[in-house]
């Protein structure tokens, strides 16, 4: 079989609303039934933060367990990614749910701009996190915003903060950060692959229009892929995207120009290193 394409869905964020889309999923209950669609259009991976009843976003873990629970319960095998992202908390609020031992948690090792803000991650809090996520066998998902990004995981693993081979995602088209640029992203593959070594996995993620082209650049270029409606609402300019599910298989159509399989739940654990589900 051809190399196969890990599919994550990031299916809510902190930032899209109802009002942006009807069908960006808020409640716990929502985000099980979404990701259970997603999960069956081809989806590997969950990517999830959680909201208050109010839309605000939260790092309550309580909210998290309730999510990890329902979507193990209807998505046999799929890899649960829970965020540690900086608009949903403060300090170490932002680990809380690391001890419900989910398979993945993102990790931001370096600080960057924002659309309106800067996205804090001081050195002491990154060591904190990626120590806390060894304690609990977690395997971080390392967000590089930035080319420095990729050099601090490397010193990392250097020092044994990140155990194994190191995921790293590049994320792309952030205002005020990394804009979707072709030339940079293919020096950020050499960069990964120069790094970790050259069959190391990656995966790219593209924000709001920038979403399909990133999925195409890292579909052709043998990455991984992120789609979802926490990056992007719409399918095109004019419709917005009907569900998490309809962006998993618009990213699964781009797999398959590629001639690259959807990989399965237990091929991406196998590709990540992750134990069974």
């Amino acid at each position: 079989m051809k190399n196969p394409c890990i599919i994550c869905v990031a299916i809510t964020g902190s930032v899209p609303r109802k009002a942006d889309n009807p069908a960006v999923p808020i409640t716990v209950a929502e985000q099980i039934e979404s990701t259970q669609a997603a999960f069956e259009a081809g989806a590997a991976i969950m990517h999830a933060h959680v909201r208050n009843d109010d839309e605000t976003p939260t790092s309550d873990p309580d909210r998290f367990a309730a999510l990890k629970e329902g979507v193990e319960k209807h998505c046999a095998g799929m890899i649960i990614q829970l965020s540690t992202g900086g608009r949903s908390g403060a300090g170490r609020e932002r680990g809380g749910m690391l001890p419900l031992r989910p398979d993945m948690a993102s990790l931001s090792v370096g600080s960057n701009n924002f659309p309106t803000r800067v996205y804090e991650n001081p050195p002491d809090l990154v060591d904190w996190l990626a120590a806390e996520m060894i304690a609990y066998e977690v395997k971080p998902e390392v967000e590089a915003f930035d080319l420095s990004h990729i050099l601090k995981a490397k010193e990392m693993a250097d020092h044994g903060q990140l155990p194994g081979t190191p995921y790293v995602q590049f994320v792309m088209g952030v205002k005020n950060a990394m804009p979707a640029d072709r030339e940079v992203f293919d020096f950020y593959v050499r960069t990964v692959q120069r790094l970790f070594g050259p069959d190391a996995p990656w995966c790219a993620a593209g924000i709001g229009a920038n979403q399909i082209v990133l999925n195409e650049w890292s579909i052709a270029a043998g990455g991984h892929a992120r789609t979802g409606l926490e990056d992007n609402v719409r399918l095109d300019r004019h419709m917005l995207a009907p569900s998490n599910a309809a962006l998993v298989r618009r990213t699964a159509d781009i797999c398959a120009r590629y001639d690259r399989p959807v990989a399965s739940v237990t091929q991406a654990r196998q590709i990540l290193g992750l134990r069974p589900a």
